[in-house]
């Protein structure tokens, strides 16, 4: 039996919360290890404190770590930290999909991980977590037959949800399968409709573009979507066709889309390679956004970003982060956190 038959479905990001989860991070893991004192004590450790603003946290550390990562928050009430060895820090991807039915009971899904296609060895610590994580909580777990990341999938929660052709397409996840048998399969186990595929994600993004780094939903029928107005800069062409396709498109109701349009921050390198800079990589929390930023030549377009978010979502506070610090190991807020939605167990 899978979810769509027992009648569970994937809510939306906004729905209430229970927690957050998010894993730490592992040096020898790292693009750049020299960098982990940095990574570590000032992204991880402010992102946890800013989370705890609005809900509980429950941090995924490797066993030798737990005695010094729990003393970092043993001054907060509502983060704990959960001894789960792995590999890398990326709990979107490799983490659970939790589930709720209308009976408001939780379970989860254990997606097949393969380090974004091969990328990272080794990964096999990685793969096992999101089934350890589901067997902390009590609830109920569905085994996925498919390779998939969470920071590929985003849902409306009421029946709709946007991907990328470049990532779920991608020969390196699920070579045997065909399109038709990869969409039937998370439709399944997401309990979806539609899909709305967009084509690719942004330049130089090592997920083979990630949909949370390109456009999410705010609600059921509107869009935000990152765009550039560049034409020189590849992002252009990538947007634009996503933008298109959006603006054609119809969700699993009948409705049109609302898009709302985020100016991509400014061209950053870091050892000479393409920063994925996006606004889109934000978190859902309870009553708020965390929403990192980039600061220096993107000042304006930040600026732009919290006005955006803010008109969108008139309820929530925006609380900031320093996305820069992270972005050079490839992901930001989106990328390192899981919800669990409240539900019962």
């Amino acid at each position: 039996m899978n979810p769509k038959q027992c009648k569970y479905t994937m809510p939306a990001e906004w729905a209430a919360h229970e927690r957050t989860f998010l894993a730490w991070p592992i040096r020898e893991s790292m693009v750049y290890p020299d960098n982990y004192e940095r990574v570590s004590g000032s992204y991880y450790t402010e992102l946890v404190k800013a989370i705890a603003e609005f809900e509980p946290v429950t941090v995924i550390v490797n066993a030798a770590d737990l005695e010094r990562v729990s003393g970092l928050f043993a001054e907060l009430d509502n983060v704990d930290c959960l001894a789960i060895d792995h590999n890398d820090a990326w709990l979107r991807d490799n983490g659970p999909t939790f589930l709720l039915n209308d009976a408001g009971e939780l379970a989860g899904v254990n997606w097949r991980f393969n380090a974004w296609g091969g990328k990272y060895e080794p990964w096999d610590l990685d793969d096992a977590v999101a089934p350890q994580v589901l067997e902390h909580v009590g609830v109920r777990k569905f085994d996925a037959p498919i390779v998939m990341e969470g920071g590929s999938i985003h849902t409306d929660g009421e029946g709709t949800l946007l991907t990328t052709e470049e990532c779920l397409l991608n020969t390196n996840r699920n070579p045997e399968l065909s399109r038709e048998e990869i969409e039937a399969c998370v439709k399944d186990y997401v309990n979806v409709e539609s899909i709305i595929w967009l084509k690719r994600g942004l330049s130089g993004d090592e997920t083979d573009g990630h949909v949370d780094n390109v456009a999410c939903f705010a609600a059921p029928g509107k869009v935000i979507l990152q765009v550039c107005h560049h034409p020189s800069d590849d992002n252009y062409e990538i947007t634009q066709e996503n933008l298109r396709i959006l603006k054609e498109a119809v969700d699993a109701r009948g409705r049109k889309l609302e898009v709302i349009e985020l100016e991509q921050p400014p061209y950053a390198e870091y050892e000479g390679a393409r920063l994925t800079l996006s606004y889109l990589n934000f978190y859902f929390v309870n009553g708020g956004i965390i929403l990192p930023i980039f600061g220096g030549a993107a000042a304006e377009t930040d600026r732009k970003a919290m006005e955006a978010l803010a008109a969108a979502f008139p309820d929530r506070r925006i609380r900031t982060i320093d996305g820069m610090t992270i972005i050079s190991e490839g992901g930001n807020v989106h990328c390192t956190t899981q919800q669990m939605p409240a539900g019962r167990r």
